[in-house]
């Protein structure tokens, strides 16, 4: 089977899978304004490989943060990798990076004097007698009391959380109250945890990734078997993951851009399902302009949803019977969602306000 190996990772909880720098500031260019005079922390991050650190570190002034806090989890498999490579590792502060550790960064002045703040300056700062680099005592998971102590701190959280860990960082965050701007998988919003949020307008999908596939950097032991592997031109070893999007609750231009629909309902076009009073829409683009009922709609509708148009609807109040079970993440899922017996994918009931 060509994807076993990715398969197994994810069965053994290997969720080092490193954001490409390009598609964190197409993302974050969207939410600019949000960042200043705030604290930003990226609590799934070795600060040396996280490229989530490197765009806040060289964006640090220009975006006018009070405060970056990086941690990472003890027995991160790249931890201080290319560093420790350039620098000696005898030095005391490097010790620090073989095990969870915390970088807090609360300025990043021109310390080379080269005119300019970049990641030099930062790598000077940290050997600096400032001491923002400091070993954790515990083992840097997200749910330890000492990064919950951080996440307190925080104004917005920004980082790749363990895709299978998702659901727990998703209600972490919830629990503290926290803005925040992370990349999953589109099928996480299938999850009874996360789907309700998004029918309550706490959570939506961010503007950058709509479709296609993301490449994402893994550590040197992981196995390029499958055909979406590879190696890129700088020697280090990535994976092209399907259906991620950013999930967040920072509001956004592109959120409040009504769909333009151009189809008519034509009944023979849109059946109805067998167990739920909705018409199927296969396509979000197939909406019909016309149609003022309860639709159902693939989960990549929320690609394009605009809550001042639309509403999205618990489908538990559209069984056609009582022998249709209840669901709690308030989907059609799986052979519920049949049409003269043919089973579809998850569906979103929708309906035009």
């Amino acid at each position: 089977m060509a994807n076993q190996d990715l398969i197994n990772a994810r069965k053994a909880k290997k969720d080092e899978f490193y954001t490409q720098l390009v598609d964190i500031e197409k993302e974050l260019h969207h939410y600019r304004d949000y960042f200043r005079g705030k604290t930003v922390l990226c609590n799934c991050d070795d600060p040396y490989e996280s490229n989530f650190f490197k765009f806040f570190a060289l964006n640090f002034n220009s975006l006018g943060l009070k405060k970056l806090i990086t941690t990472c989890y003890d027995g991160s498999p790249v931890a201080g990798t290319e560093l420790l490579h350039q620098l000696d590792a005898t030095a005391d502060w490097t010790h620090k990076l073989r095990t969870a550790h915390k970088l807090v960064i609360t300025e990043v002045p021109d310390l080379n004097g080269d005119g300019a703040t970049d990641l030099a300056d930062v790598d000077l700062l940290i050997q600096s007698d400032k001491n923002v680099l400091t070993r954790l005592e515990g083992n840097g998971d997200f749910r330890s009391a000492e990064c919950a102590d951080m996440l307190g701190e925080a104004d917005i959280v920004v980082t790749n959380p363990p895709f299978s860990l998702f659901r727990e960082y998703v209600a972490q965050l919830m629990t503290y109250e926290k803005e925040f701007v992370i990349i999953g998988s589109l099928n996480a919003l299938t999850y009874k945890e996360i789907f309700p949020l998004f029918k309550d307008n706490r959570i939506w999908l961010g503007p950058s990734i709509t479709g296609g596939d993301r490449k994402f950097r893994v550590p040197d032991s992981y196995p390029l078997k499958a055909a979406n592997c590879g190696i890129d031109d700088d020697g280090h070893k990535f994976v092209r993951v399907k259906g991620v999007r950013w999930f967040t609750n920072l509001d956004h231009k592109r959120r409040h851009e009504p769909l333009i629909l151009y189809k008519r309902y034509v009944p023979e076009e849109y059946p109805v399902y067998d167990n739920y009073k909705a018409i199927n829409v296969d396509k979000t683009v197939e909406i019909p302009m016309d149609y003022d009922g309860v639709m159902g709609v693939p989960i990549t509708f929320l690609d394009k949803y605009c809550p001042e148009q639309f509403e999205i609807l618990d489908a538990n109040d559209y069984r056609r019977t009582e022998n249709v079970p209840c669901k709690s993440h308030g989907l059609i899922k799986d052979k519920d969602g049949s049409i003269c017996g043919k089973n579809k994918y998850a569906r979103i009931l929708i309906r035009k306000k």
